[in-house]
């Protein structure tokens, strides 16, 4: 005849597959994080954005903590816009082991849809971390008249 389980047991168990998914989480957060680890020609991850219109404009901020504002590098296209640089960790932590690591490294891409129009690039900034990039739409612009008769 088959024992039941205590209560205690089953706490126990589900205390111990708690912990495990935890560590299964952490690793393989780890491996995806890993800097250097991919291809040069493969991003590693991508930057989150904000993206604004206006009667006469759009506004793309992207987030890119510790990147060179001179390395960042656009291209436009009639589907959007592609946002391409690296982060690169700090000289003093290379080498160091690796106890936690949110913000991550290592080559990003982030292709960016921009609604229907024409726009041109009319302000390009990086501040604090973030790139702020201003479109102006241009005259025909599916956007450019709205709010008109």
């Amino acid at each position: 005849m088959m024992a039941l389980m205590s209560s205690r047991d089953r706490s126990y168990w589900m205390w111990a597959e708690a912990c495990a998914l935890i560590e299964r989480a952490e690793s393989l957060h780890r491996q995806f994080f890993q800097p250097n680890m991919q291809p040069l020609h493969r991003p590693h991850w991508e930057p989150p954005v904000d993206l604004f219109e206006t009667e006469q404009a759009l506004v793309l901020i992207v987030a890119l903590p510790g990147a060179v504002a001179e390395q960042i590098e656009l291209s436009q296209d009639s589907s959007g816009l592609l946002v391409v640089a690296a982060r690169s960790l700090p000289r003093e932590v290379r080498g160091a082991a690796i106890h936690r690591m949110e913000i991550p490294a290592g080559r990003f891409e982030r292709r960016v849809e921009l609604p229907p129009g024409r726009f041109e690039l009319v302000e390009r900034r990086f501040v604090d971390g973030c790139l702020t990039l201003a479109f102006r739409k241009l005259a025909g612009s599916a956007g450019a008249s709205r709010g008109t008769t």
